[in-house]
């Protein structure tokens, strides 16, 4: 990967609807050029997928909890089933397995405390083997991006 890729993938993490044409046009390439080395990133698994980023807030989802737990459970089927039912949850936005006093953190994304508490109820309920869930609620948010520092 060299710099020129480094400036498309800067110029997309900011607006990937661009079409190629004014994308090359900011890096002084011609159209093809520039078309062909965005195929060979995607191609390489380097552009995972193009999306729209939506504004929690304005679509209802104002509560995010961080979710830790932690469980005596390390078995390879324990597991594979546990991340299997942790990820059809659609109020997890994100989901770690971790190093320190919790083995895996989730951040969830939930319209309320009401909503929220019916989250909990359903994962405590669904996933056996867990020993302590703890939770923590974000007050404000002071920074989000999904753009990695190239």
């Amino acid at each position: 990967m060299d710099k020129i890729d480094k400036q498309i993938l800067n110029i997309l993490q900011q607006d990937c609807s661009l079409p190629v044409q004014q994308i090359a046009e900011q890096l002084n390439l011609t159209t093809t050029p520039c078309w062909n080395r965005i195929k060979r990133l995607q191609n390489q698994g380097v552009i995972k997928k193009r999306v729209a980023l939506l504004d929690a807030e304005k679509m209802g989802l104002e509560l995010i909890a961080f979710v830790q737990i932690k469980t005596l459970q390390h078995s390879e089927l324990w597991f594979e089933d546990f991340v299997l039912q942790v990820k059809g949850f659609s109020q997890v936005m994100e989901f770690y397995r971790m190093a320190g006093e919790y083995d895996y953190l989730l951040k969830v994304l939930v319209k309320d405390m009401r909503s929220y508490d019916k989250f909990y109820k359903t994962l405590v309920n669904n996933v056996n083997g867990l020993t302590d869930v703890t939770s923590s609620f974000a007050m404000q948010q002071l920074k989000y991006t999904t753009e990695l520092s190239l």
